[in-house]
């Protein structure tokens, strides 16, 4: 068994790019958006070999990485039916081998090892089911306007506790004014995580296994779910070039 595992989503084609390469090809500072992922995972120390979910253009994002010197291990979505079927996807290759599944992406170039690091601690350290961060924002002005419409809102109880993970198409008024919001960076107890993900619906508008759906189950349950407050350019996604320009103008 090993402990920690990370599974990174790189599936989808990222239509909206608007560009016949895959989304994590895109270049970004000289090399391939899903190239700055692993980086942070290989400084970070926490998993040697992560598993990489491919789809579309599958054979062509291998090929880049082992072009890169990198023999990662993958795992085939062949349909993208949502971030709770990707990792789905992962399933029969991490049940029971691994005790913790840290959940990433393939186009957030910008997470940090430290981040990485920090995260596993507190999920190790808390000793519960689900470990995530989250942003919390002076406001949606300037560059931060990209996190106003594409990220859910974090809805907490007085005590400080999580409760609930609202999509902003779904959220009221005064949640899109919450200036909490989830990057969807995640670290799971690995039994939990398999046994919840068999029970993901799809009764949303994109009829997908939404995993943050995950968030609502565990609170259902009465399960305290960790977190951790990260940077607001760490949870950056390239989804529109639009969004890859904010990137491409926040690298250091």
């Amino acid at each position: 068994m090993q402990k920690i595992q990370i599974i990174i989503l790189a599936a989808g084609h990222g239509k909206r790019m608007q560009s016949e390469l895959h989304k994590v090809l895109i270049p970004l500072h000289g090399k391939p958006l899903i190239a700055h992922v692993l980086s942070a995972i290989k400084e970070s120390g926490v998993c040697d070999s992560p598993i990489i979910v491919v789809g579309q253009q599958r054979e062509l994002v291998m090929k880049t990485l082992r072009d890169m010197g990198n023999n990662y291990r993958y795992a085939i979505q062949e349909e993208q039916l949502g971030t709770g079927h990707a990792v789905m996807a992962a399933q029969e290759m991490l049940e029971n081998k691994a005790d913790h599944v840290v959940v990433l992406y393939g186009d957030h170039p910008f997470i940090s090892s430290a981040t990485i690091q920090k995260l596993v601690k507190k999920h190790l350290d808390s000793n519960h089911k689900i470990t995530m961060a989250t942003v919390k924002l002076p406001d949606f002005e300037d560059w931060r306007e990209v996190f106003y419409a594409n990220f859910s809102r974090i809805i907490r109880d007085a005590n400080g506790n999580i409760i609930n993970d609202v999509q902003f198409k779904d959220a009221s008024e005064e949640e899109k004014k919450v200036t909490e919001v989830n990057p969807c960076y995640f670290c799971f107890e690995a039994s939990w995580l398999w046994e919840k993900l068999r029970i993901l619906k799809t009764d949303n508008t994109q009829k997908e296994y939404y995993l943050t759906d995950l968030i609502k189950i565990a609170t259902k349950e009465g399960i305290k779910i960790e977190s951790i407050e990260i940077e607001p350019h760490e949870a950056l996604g390239a989804n529109t070039k639009e969004e890859l320009n904010i990137l491409e103008k926040l690298v250091v």
